[in-house]
């Protein structure tokens, strides 16, 4: 990637590196994301006893690590490579790709407009990382169209030229969840009420399993958002299944 974070990592952070160097006791790597080297010592590589370094990391492998220590006045930066699981490399991993993405929609900027990548980074990449974090989040926002870059106070033609090349590029995210519904009712028009009372609002959809089972699909921007839209979902249908004597159940 050709943007690096200022300054240092800070303790804990899950970083993507790319090994410089392997000696008999330690690794030396290029933080990916910044003009930082940092050491592994053999300790920190694998858990147990190592016989041979080289079989657990090679010069220009990619690996992913944790930030163990970090020595602000003379720069040094320790890492473990064993202390980070499975979830977060796959996370890690993930994020680092999504922003590469975001950033190639930054090269088709700048070649749209005739500006180097430096250029549109400092006209308005820098501003849109130091509100949002990340070009990921900011294009997350805009293509739900919960921002506007307007705000950064940037160059227009680049701010409105940005805004159409990120809708055109990503779709926006979204989560499904699904559920059981168990919904039974005795009287004469129990279908009726049934069919009434799941006659959902709430971006839900609805399908027939066999009586008395029904599935539940909840489709929104995240799985927060997803789970509040489910819990409003079965409180009403408690509701309306309490005032017409129906039984409900809500299955996971």
């Amino acid at each position: 990637m050709f943007y690096k974070k200022q300054g240092l990592p800070e303790i804990g952070e899950i970083v993507i590196c790319t090994v410089k160097r392997v000696l008999p006791d330690s690794v030396f790597v290029d933080l990916d994301e910044y003009n930082k080297e940092a050491m592994i010592h053999i300790s920190e590589v694998a858990p147990g006893r190592i016989r041979n370094i080289r079989d657990f990391v090679k010069e220009g492998k990619k690996v992913i690590c944790k930030i163990l220590n970090v020595n602000k006045e003379k720069g040094y930066v320790d890492l473990s490579l064993r202390r980070v699981n499975q979830a977060q490399k796959i996370s890690k991993n993930n994020e680092y790709k999504q922003e590469q993405k975001a950033e190639k929609i930054f090269n088709d900027l700048g070649k749209k407009l005739n500006l180097s990548i430096n250029d549109v980074y400092s006209k308005i990449g820098n501003k849109i990382i130091e509100k949002y974090g990340t070009l990921t989040n900011c294009f997350n926002y805009i293509v739900n169209d919960k921002t506007d870059l307007k705000e950064l106070k940037a160059d227009n033609e680049l701010s409105e030229n940005l805004m159409v090349l990120v809708k055109e590029k990503i779709k926006p995210a979204h989560v499904e969840i699904i559920a059981k519904i168990k919904l039974e009712n005795d009287l004469s028009n129990g279908a009726e009420i049934i069919k009434k009372t799941l006659d959902l609002k709430d971006n839900a959809e609805v399908t027939y399993i066999s009586a008395p089972l029904y599935r539940i699909k909840i489709v929104s921007e995240d799985y927060k958002s997803a789970e509040n839209v489910l819990k409003k979902i079965q409180e009403n249908l408690n509701d309306i299944a309490k005032k017409n004597k129906s039984k409900f159940e809500l299955i996971r």
